[in-house]
């Protein structure tokens, strides 16, 4: 990759989780009975044939990570974990209660914080008494982030036994100067103890979450790191960029200097290696961040052209209904977008109201629909279309424009009414995806909202 590519193109953007993105969320016109209105209808027109996806957010952890991103409390009180479940399965018999008919669950993952936190029996009496008044459909896949160091056999039998087949491991990099930079020690041999005890049981599908871009972090590192990794080959590696953001969180991501940090162009070349080792193992990329064996489900879906991208990041199947539970967690309804309060205090008092503890969100509008639909085609599948009646935002001779820019340093093809990403232009596909963004052109930010690009 040429450095004036990089210097042209490594700019704060999003990561397209969402479109709308969060900042850009129109928070005066949501309130809770409109987000309610919005999943009604979309569980109406998607449970019978899609099913639904519940994501529930574990925010313990009993030390920090100073390179995470997420919502987290860290404590080593175990006691909060019975009141935290009693209140997700309030949250959860609320939504119960406006959906009307029992819902069917196609997927279903605990993420946090440290879902491994959490005793073993405590995870049990969670699932089940979510799953207590649901179906599942065809097909489902049960999903959880686990910590090398904490998941014990007795974590992964149970939640087996419960349906789960996948789980991932946050890896990050094997060197321990940079496990220290950012409290995150363990050592190679808790990865393997991990990996191969869910393997043994009879998970499907194990993963590792390794990151790039960390301060003190060489290519070297990132060799070391996956030479380690391929000794396990796990099923699919999640290979993401590290996000600084301290702007946003705090003292959490202060532990280092920026200047221990690799620099763009060194940050890209740690990609682009560990890509050609990735791909030299046996491993496709998926996306911009995912890498999976063939034999997986997540190579699968992006085969099928059925990959899909939320607030979990990639997944391998799709339901237009997503309901988040837990503080922090955000819901999807395709026409609508909601946030759950990020204190937990704040979170009990509502559930004890009866009150679904939402605190902001956004209600898609036509133009909001028709770009988020563009945006995840060039997310999953590098590629979007449209026609005249379909694309009618009266800004699209500006993105045209903008989409020539891209054309002609080779990073997208033009066609009369599409667009495709070149590999050369896989790399920025963030940047592509801003073209399309007219809430962030319309109104830049005034300070630093994202990671940069590169």
């Amino acid at each position: 990759m040429s450095q004036p590519l990089i210097t042209k193109y490594n700019v704060a953007g999003p990561r397209y989780t969402s479109y709308p993105t969060v900042p850009y969320w129109n928070l005066e016109s949501f309130s809770l009975a409109n987000w309610k209105a919005s999943l009604q209808r979309a569980f109406k027109e998607s449970n019978a044939t899609e099913g639904l996806s519940l994501y529930i957010h574990l925010p313990f952890c009993e030390s920090l990570c100073t390179f995470c991103g997420c919502h987290k409390r860290i404590t080593k009180r175990h006691s909060v974990e019975s009141p935290y479940i009693q209140a997700v399965l309030k949250e959860w018999s609320l939504y119960l209660a406006l959906l009307e008919t029992k819902p069917i669950i196609k997927e279903l993952h605990l993420g946090g914080g440290t879902p491994t936190f959490f005793s073993a029996e405590n995870l049990n009496i969670l699932i089940s008494g979510l799953l207590e008044n649901a179906e599942l459909a065809e097909g489902y896949e049960f999903s959880f982030e686990g910590h090398p160091n904490n998941t014990t056999e007795a974590h992964l039998q149970t939640l087996y036994d419960l349906g789960f087949r996948r789980v991932s491991y946050g890896v990050q990099d094997y060197n321990l100067s940079i496990q220290k930079a950012i409290n995150r020690i363990q050592p190679f041999e808790n990865v393997k103890r991990a990996t191969d005890l869910a393997r043994n049981i009879g998970y499907t599908s194990v993963g590792h979450d390794i990151i790039f871009g960390l301060p003190f972090q060489t290519e070297a590192d990132v060799i070391e790191t996956i030479e380690k990794t391929k000794a396990l080959m796990p099923d699919r590696i999640a290979f993401y960029s590290y996000a600084h953001v301290p702007w946003i969180k705090g003292n959490g991501q202060r532990g280092f200097s920026e200047a221990d940090l690799p620099t763009p162009a060194s940050k890209r070349q740690q990609y682009e290696t560990g890509k050609q080792h990735f791909e030299a193992a046996g491993y496709v990329e998926i996306g911009m961040d995912h890498f999976a064996l063939k034999s997986d489900s997540l190579y699968k879906a992006m085969e099928n052209k059925t990959l899909h991208r939320n607030f979990m990041g990639y997944t391998a199947s799709k339901t237009q209904a997503m309901i988040g539970l837990g503080v922090s967690s955000i819901s999807d309804s395709w026409y609508g977008f909601a946030q759950n309060v990020k204190s937990n205090t704040e979170y009990y008092r509502l559930l004890e109201q009866d009150i679904i503890p939402v605190f902001k969100g956004h209600i898609l509008n036509t133009e909001d629909l028709i770009i988020r639909k563009h945006i995840l085609n060039l997310m999953c599948n590098f590629e979007t279309a449209w026609t005249d009646d379909a694309l009618v935002f009266k800004e699209l001779p500006e993105v045209l424009i903008k989409l020539k820019e891209f054309e002609s340093d080779g990073l997208l093809q033009f066609g009369s009414k599409h667009v495709v990403v070149t590999e050369k232009g896989k790399a920025f596909i963030r940047n592509i995806c801003m073209a399309f963004d007219l809430l962030l052109q319309r109104k830049k930010p005034e300070t630093q909202l994202f990671s940069m690009t590169i």
